[in-house]
């Protein structure tokens, strides 16, 4: 993210036990958004802690953590709701739903729709290029993915290469922080990969001390988070899926990662 006076401005949000809302704010024309709303306090508080004003409401997915308290939020401030248009029947009441291809606007922010359908059918994530930051929810995580509710792997597997192709320093802020967790499974299926050892006990060191470990950048997730190298020989070889689709390899790592 450029760093000048009038560079976007990103907060993590901690919410509920374990989710992460998402502040994004253009101090040049104070317009702010807020990416889920798994519950109105926090992201009342964290916007009165800085003065900012909500003019939006991003939503990524249909899932009660990513919305139940968006009816509030709206209430309390008038924000505009987005959404997909695909999910448009199990979302709050959007005021402008979306697909792959379109934009949302934040201010002067603009925002690229990309359709990451997996952990359900319809889920969204939105690249904010200006902002060098894609919210990708439960779609992407720090070293994981979402559990697939709705869609098949072939259908995450492509989700997942969409957003690989983001550049590398692009953050991402995913949704939950599940990253612990994540670390002790990729390990199980990528021993070897040097950077992921070294990640994994720099997020442990992180929990320990009660800091978040998102957002991360993609760069770190291409080395290191099992999900996205599923093209990866040495992964497929230690799986003993030498030579087999890239998609049969990330189906194989997300049975084990449900199993774990």
């Amino acid at each position: 993210m450029p760093e000048t006076a009038t560079a976007p401005e990103i907060v993590t949000v901690p919410c509920l036990r374990d989710n992460y809302a998402f502040l994004l704010h253009d101090p040049v024309t104070g317009a702010t958004a807020v990416v889920d709303v798994p519950e109105a306090a926090p992201i009342e508080a964290a916007l009165a802690e800085r003065g900012w004003r909500l003019s939006d409401i991003l939503i990524t997915h249909h899932h009660a953590d990513h919305i139940d308290g968006v009816e509030a939020l709206r209430k309390a401030t008038g924000a505009k709701v987005w959404g997909a248009r695909a999910d448009a029947h199990r979302l709050p009441a959007l005021d402008h739903a979306v697909s792959e291809g379109d934009s949302v606007t934040v201010g002067g922010l603009s925002g690229d729709v990309i359709d990451v359908s997996g952990h359900t059918v319809g889920h969204i994530a939105l690249h904010f290029p200006q902002a060098g930051a894609v919210f990708t929810a439960d779609s992407l995580m720090a070293l994981g993915c979402g559990r697939l509710f709705e869609g098949t792997p072939e259908q995450m597997w492509a989700s997942l290469s969409k957003l690989a192709k983001l550049p590398p320093e692009t953050l991402v802020c995913s949704g939950h922080e599940y990253t612990a967790s994540n670390a002790r499974f990729a390990l199980t299926v990528d021993p070897d990969n040097s950077a992921l050892i070294s990640r994994a006990a720099a997020v442990d060191a992180a929990r320990a001390a009660n800091r978040p470990t998102v957002p991360s950048t993609l760069a770190e997730e291409l080395e290191t988070n099992p999900f996205l190298r599923a093209a990866d020989p040495a992964i497929a070889r230690h799986l003993g899926l030498d030579g087999r689709d890239p998609a049969a390899v990330f189906a194989r790592i997300r049975s084990l990662k449900d199993a774990f």
